[in-house]
C-alpha cells in the first residue's frame, strides 16, 4: 500500500522496500499519517488519527497529538493524511485541546489523504486543492490571525510517494510543479508551506541514500523541484537550522531497527517565504524517546517564531 493508502502490486514502502508487518507499540495508530506541527508564539502542529480505526483509538490518537498544542503560544496545527470525513475528524477532536479551535479541512477520496489546518484564532480565508489534484485532499491554505503579528498564510500539503517510471510518478511531478507555481504567486507574503512532500532533497536527508538512488523519494527530478523553490527565495527552515549534517530525520520504518539506528528520511518540511524567513525562528523534530513511545512512523515538526 502506498503512503496515500492506494494499493500497489508490490505493496512497497518509499524507496521500493517491501512492507513487513511488525507489532506496533501499544496504543499506536496504523495510520502512517503525516504528523506535522507548526509552532510559533504563533504556531504548533501534529497529525490527526486514521479514522478507519475504531473511534476510541482515533480519539486516543488525537488526544496524544494535541499535547503539542498545550505549549504556551501554540497557535496552529497542520495535519496531513487525515484519512477521515469532516464529521469523523471533528468527532475525534472533541474532548481534546483542539475542540474549540477553528478548522479548515480538505477531505480526500475513499479514506485516502486529507489535509487540515487547525487555528486557535479566526481563519480569514481558505482555499483547497490545486488544479492537478482536485478533490484529492492534498492541499489546503488558510490565512490565520495571530496575536501581535501580521496575517499568516499556512499551507498544508501531502504529496504521495510515487513510483519511479510509472504514471503515478508523473502525477507526483505534476503536483510538485503545481505547488511551485502557487509558491511563486505567494512569495511576497508571509507564508509557510508545511507537509509531507515525500522527497529527500539531498543525501543529507536520507540515511541510506546510496541504496535508494533511482527510487521514488530520492529522484533527481523530484529534488530539482525543491532546488527551484530555494532559488526563488523559499527557505527550508529545518535544513537552515540544522546546517550541513545528516538529518534530522522525520520518518522511520516500523520494521527492523530503523528507528533505533536513526536510519530515517527527512521528508516533512516547513518552508518559509522570503519575508517570513527573515524572522527569527526555531525548529525541532519531535522524535519519540523510544520505539515503544512512537505513535506514528513520522515525527512532528515544530516551528516557533519570535
Amino acid at each position: 500500500m502506498r503512503r496515500d493508502g492506494a494499493r500497489t502490486p508490490a505493496a512497497r514502502r518509499p524507496g521500493g522496500r517491501p512492507r513487513q508487518r511488525r507489532r506496533l507499540p501499544r496504543g499506536a495508530q496504523r495510520d502512517r499519517g503525516r504528523r506535522l506541527a507548526l509552532k510559533r508564539p504563533l504556531v504548533a502542529c501534529s497529525g490527526a488519527a486514521d479514522h478507519r480505526q475504531r473511534q476510541r483509538n482515533s480519539r486516543r490518537g488525537a488526544t496524544r497529538r494535541a499535547r503539542l498544542a498545550r505549549r504556551p503560544g501554540a497557535e496552529c496545527a497542520l495535519l496531513q493524511e487525515v484519512r477521515a470525513t469532516r464529521d469523523q475528524l471533528e468527532s475525534a477532536l472533541a474532548g481534546t485541546p483542539f475542540a474549540d479551535w477553528h478548522l479548515a479541512y480538505a477531505e480526500g477520496v475513499s479514506g485516502r489523504a486529507g489535509v487540515a489546518v487547525l487555528s486557535r484564532g479566526p481563519i480569514a480565508r481558505t482555499a483547497v486543492d490545486l488544479p492537478v489534484a482536485q478533490g484529492q485532499g492534498r492541499w489546503i491554505e488558510a490565512e490565520v490571525q495571530v496575536p501581535g503579528g501580521p496575517a499568516l498564510t499556512v499551507l498544508s500539503a501531502y504529496v504521495h510517494t510515487g513510483e519511479a517510471g510509472t504514471p503515478v510518478q508523473e502525477e507526483k511531478f505534476a503536483l510538485l510543479d503545481a505547488i511551485g507555481g502557487r509558491l511563486e504567486e505567494l512569495r511576497d507574503q508571509h507564508v509557510v508551506l508545511t507537509g509531507d512532500l515525500n522527497v529527500c532533497h539531498t543525501a543529507r536527508d536520507l540515511k541510506n541514500w546510496k541504496g535508494n538512488r533511482g527510487k521514488a523519494g530520492f529522484l533527481p527530478e523530484e529534488q530539482e523541484r525543491l532546488t527551484g523553490w530555494a532559488e526563488r527565495g523559499w527557505v527550508d527552515l529545518g535544513r537552515r537550522q540544522a546546517g550541513d549534517v545528516d538529518g534530522p530525520y522525520t520518518w522511520w520504518s516500523w520494521r527492523g531497527k530503523a528507528f533505533d539506528n536513526d536510519a530515517g528520511w527527512r521528508i516533512d518540511y516547513a518552508i518559509a517565504s522570503p519575508p517570513l524567513a527573515e524572522r527569527p525562528v526555531e525548529v525541532a523534530v519531535g522524535r519519540a524517546p523510544t520505539y515503544a513511545e512512537r505513535w506514528s512512523d513520522h515525527a512532528p515538526l515544530v516551528v516557533r517564531w519570535s
